[in-house]
């Protein structure tokens, strides 16, 4: 096991402590803050419910940022280290500013981007240090990595709720905040003894020049070019999407255009890639389609991320609403995540996948996503059983709330642990940072999902539509939430069977 994995591990589990803690006190704390003082009480949960949304949003697409800069200007471990000083200043920015609006916003701006921009590069700097003569360890340390963030959100989820209601806001915010430069100062212990992958000289034949090249070629002049009018047709409903932010706000507005962008260029690229034969390698061009049929498996992936966060908000909101012991936060529940994740992955691989691969049955990592995706549509139909019982009046304890969390953590298990490692693997040595960005950019479209979906709601065709089933809007959402994991599960199954995985970590000599 290479020596400097645990200044890695160890700044993860301070991290972790740090972003979790703040997280998931947050849609609590703008309920009951001054923050929103004008708005009526469901208005202020809703509110609350997209600005955590949008926060995620923002997480989870900077790692685009910061692959992109760690790839080609700075590495790893510099853009690291660099954007760890903006994450503790943004949590400077909630303690000292968390009764002024401005502050408090600009402090959950920079730990968006702080956290956003080494959110890809922790993993993948990991998986550096690693070569194929110890890569069986890789996947163990993959687990252990998953693990020990899991490790830091119990203790979180556990204490800053406490520590909200004891000490107040500034505490609440500020601890977090102490415990990120811990994390920053053991990640700058280990620099003597980390393994440093040089930057890639800059390749005529990368990914981007290959898929612009398939894009333009003139090639084959009077052809078709069906890829290029996809790409166009994308381009051009993404700047119509501007138009709709004031209604849907510059945070959907701007996420969803670059969803439009991502998806026609990348489809595009797909439809004409043999035009990018002979002027570039064929391992250039076949590597290219590789990493568009790993963007495929990601897409298909972020209907469950679109379950998974809201545990932070609508579960939370659920929870408030359940009867408690008075000492108890319904944020407090969230801390049944991680313990069970602690559970789940040694259990996991110790006992369920040896007994499945005894049985006869291979747990692919494919088909262990396909089934996690299933457990986080049952955990939501669930939630909505016990939203439909406190709708009709029967009083329900938040005890009732393990169960969706049970199912939740055991999708989550199946799905994130195994797509950090499979992300990793997939990404040839020189578009790890950035491959591993489009990964955590899954996050972004699932909490996009649930800001539409929530925006979809406020019309007022959808709420006839909901008030003809009988059902409150949130338990609607609810159930709607679990037919749209049920669907990606078809769906991610189906593409699954047909793709071959490959084995992208270096040699024993790189």
């Amino acid at each position: 096991m290479p020596r400097q994995i645990p200044f890695i591990i160890g700044n993860e589990a301070c991290e972790r402590f740090s972003f979790y803690g703040m997280r998931n006190i947050l849609v609590q704390f703008l309920v009951t803050s001054l923050l929103l003082q004008g708005a009526l009480t469901e208005a202020r949960e809703a509110e609350a419910k997209h600005i955590m949304h949008s926060f995620m949003i923002g997480v989870y697409f900077f790692p685009l940022l910061g692959g992109w800069l760690a790839d080609r200007f700075f590495g790893k471990y510099n853009t690291i280290l660099w954007f760890s000083l903006i994450y503790c200043a943004g949590h400077a920015c909630l303690a000292m500013f968390e009764g002024h609006r401005t502050g408090f916003f600009l402090g959950l701006g920079l730990i968006a981007l702080g956290a956003g921009g080494i959110k890809p590069l922790v993993a993948s700097f990991m998986g550096d240090q690693f070569n194929q003569s110890n890569k069986h360890l890789a996947k163990l340390v993959f687990d252990a990595f998953y693990w020990i963030i899991n490790f830091g959100s119990l203790f979180a989820s556990l204490l800053i709720p406490l520590v909200l209601r004891n000490w107040g806001p500034a505490w609440a915010f500020g601890i977090p905040g102490i415990l990120m430069f811990i994390a920053m100062f053991m990640f700058w212990l280990g620099r003597k003894h980390y393994v440093i992958v040089p930057l890639p000289p800059r390749d005529p034949h990368s990914f981007v020049h290959v898929v612009r090249t398939a894009l333009l070629s003139q090639e084959g002049q009077g052809r078709a070019r069906p890829g290029l009018w996809v790409t166009v047709i994308s381009l051009v409903l993404a700047v119509a999407a501007l138009a709709l932010i004031p209604k849907l706000g510059i945070v959907i507005c701007l996420c969803l255009g670059s969803v439009l962008i991502l998806a026609g260029g990348g489809g595009g690229a797909w439809m004409q890639l043999d035009r990018a034969r002979g002027v570039h390698p064929r391992e250039a061009v076949d590597g290219v389609r590789s990493i568009l049929k790993v963007l495929m498996i990601f897409a298909l992936t972020t209907p469950f991320f679109s379950l998974f966060d809201q545990k932070a908000s609508t579960w939370v909101l659920q929870g408030a609403a359940m009867s408690k012991p008075d000492w108890f936060s319904p944020a407090q529940m969230q801390a049944l995540n991680p313990a069970l994740v602690m559970i789940l992955i040694p259990f996991n691989n110790l006992v369920l996948y040896p007994l499945l691969r005894k049985l006869g049955h291979e747990p692919t990592a494919l088909r262990r996503m396909t089934a996690g995706i299933v457990f986080s549509g049952l955990a939501w139909v669930v939630a909505g059983t016990i939203q439909v019982l406190m709708d009709n009046g029967d009083p329900m304890s938040i005890l009732w709330q393990v169960l969706p969390y049970a199912l939740l953590t055991s999708g989550e298990v199946l799905v994130s642990a195994t797509g950090l490692e499979f992300a990793y693997s997939q990404a040839p040595q020189s578009m790890k940072g950035v491959v591993m960005s489009f990964w955590n950019l899954t996050t972004t479209v699932g909490n996009l999902w649930v800001l539409l979906a929530n925006a979809a709601t406020e019309t007022s065709a959808v709420m006839h539509g909901i008030a003809a089933t009988g059902l409150s809007k949130a338990a609607f959402l609810m159930f709607f939430f679990a037919g749209f994991a049920f669907l990606a599960a078809l769906a991610f199954g189906g593409y699954a069977q047909r793709y071959k995985a490959v084995d992208h970590y270096r040699s024993a000599r790189g």
